[in-house]
């Protein structure tokens, strides 16, 4: 039975193309880009003077109801919410409070002579980031992502302004305690006079191979726009043949994905009742056969995240864990003492979370299965090159889903490609960073 095949790699990537293999030399050479010098200085001497700026914002808990119930009155749609048991006022209230906060935004921008257009995530396109020297991004930590996803060069800097800071973390984002969007005139105050630093991160980057490389992909955003049963069916295909040559007529053999992934890339069944069955192999070691709930890979920005969900332990396992140690090796670890145990827990918790700037790549195999026939030597892992190969239909998701069917290759690769945030964020994205908020998230 052929599988897929999944490789996870090291890479470079500039601009547009990939260089392998990582030397300290072009390390260091890639710390002092900041992309358009003209714009936005060097890296030791930072500026921030675009003509264009796109802000993308978020859609908001209100809009998002409105999208489903399109044909509904206004009262209609309250009661509608109230069946729900949501809270029609309060949502009414933040989406207001939000087009506030933007419309501020756009009016300081434009104060200080530099053209600004908002959209939305349908009309984040790449003409409007050919059109934008810089990327503001208004609501949480979700928007962010999204606009990261999408910006491919290494000369469009991004920043992140939370617009709901009583309600969102906004991690990537500027600092909400004084950097709010509700305090948008500070943050361009700083950016203008230059009082930040820009900030780099690395980025994953997506090859596929296969008859399904130039499928369209599903935005996971939509889904929830549709019938719990009518979800993903573009991707649930039972009957189709995955024998067909990859030289038919039309049909490229490699394409990489159009998306970065700052945080993470999943790779399991579209169907979460399903279970994954692929061939793993990690840094050109040869390949395992396993069966799990997917395989989740991050950089270090999202070693925080979904990673650190995945395998952290609780002070309750650590506990069970050293009392265990103490009966077997005679040992008399304090085992009462809550702190004692909290401290080890949160060593090993740390342990999990690598720094955002680092070339690998982190990875973990979700539920895996072990028995006389499967085994999982390693779930949880630091990789520069990774292989995946499944016999069933497999979703991929980095804000999008793509189909993979069998037979079918896949490379994940670490990437240089840029963006730029003031506050935090290092990607081979660039970002820039408040100089006295150094603790700050994961941006730094």
């Amino acid at each position: 039975m052929p599988f897929n095949r999944v490789i996870l790699k090291l890479g470079k990537h500039i601009n547009s193309g990939l260089v392998s293999g990582c030397h300290s030399g072009y390390c260091k050479q890639l710390c002092t880009i900041v992309g358009n010098e003209e714009k936005f200085g060097k890296l030791n001497y930072p500026m921030f003077k675009p003509n264009r700026v796109v802000i993308l914002s978020r859609i908001t808990r209100y809009e998002f109801e409105k999208l489903m119930y399109k044909d509904a009155t206004e009262e209609q749609f309250k009661q509608t919410l109230k069946r729900k048991r949501s809270d029609y006022r309060n949502m009414l209230e933040r989406h207001k409070k939000h087009y506030n906060c933007l419309e501020k935004m756009t009016n300081l921008l434009r104060s200080k002579g530099i053209e600004t257009k908002v959209v939305k995530r349908p009309q984040f396109t790449s003409e409007v980031l050919d059109w934008a020297d810089a990327v503001i991004t208004a609501g949480g930590d979700g928007t962010f992502l999204d606009a990261a996803s999408k910006i491919l060069n290494i000369d469009t800097p991004i920043i992140g302004v939370n617009t709901d800071p009583t309600r969102s973390e906004g991690r990537l984002c500027l600092p909400k305690e004084e950097y709010s969007a509700l305090n948008f005139d500070r943050v361009l105050e700083r950016l203008l006079s230059g009082d930040f630093k820009w900030k780099w991160r690395q980025r994953i980057r997506i090859t596929m191979s296969g008859y399904h490389a130039y499928d369209e992909p599903i935005e996971l955003s939509n889904q929830q726009l549709q019938n719990l049963e009518h979800r993903y069916t573009e991707h649930v295909q039972e009957n189709e043949m995955f024998s067909r040559p990859l030289s038919e007529k039309g049909v490229k053999k490699e394409r990489v994905l159009p998306v970065r992934a700052l945080n993470e890339v999943f790779f399991g069944e579209c169907l979460s009742s399903r279970v994954s069955y692929y061939e793993l192999s990690i840094d050109n070691m040869p390949g395992v056969k396993q069966k799990s709930s997917g395989v989740t890979v991050c950089t270090g920005t999202g070693s925080t995240s979904w990673h650190c969900s995945i395998n952290e332990l609780t002070p309750e396992a650590v506990r069970d864990i050293l009392n265990i140690a103490n009966k077997e090796c005679s040992a008399s670890l304090p085992t009462y003492d809550n702190h004692f145990v909290e401290a080890v827990t949160q060593k090993f918790n740390d342990s999990i979370v690598f720094d955002p700037s680092e070339l690998s790549m982190g990875y973990s195999v979700r539920d895996p299965i072990k028995n006389g026939v499967f085994q999982v030597p390693s779930p949880r892992g630091m990789a520069k090159r990774k292989t995946d190969d499944a016999t069933a239909t497999k979703n991929i998701k980095t804000g999008k889903t793509f189909n993979k069917q069998k037979g079918e290759l896949l490379v994940i690769t670490v990437t240089v490609s840029v963006l730029v945030n003031p506050v935090p964020l290092r990607s081979k994205v660039k970002m820039a960073i408040f100089k006295q908020h150094k603790t700050r998230t994961a941006c730094e």
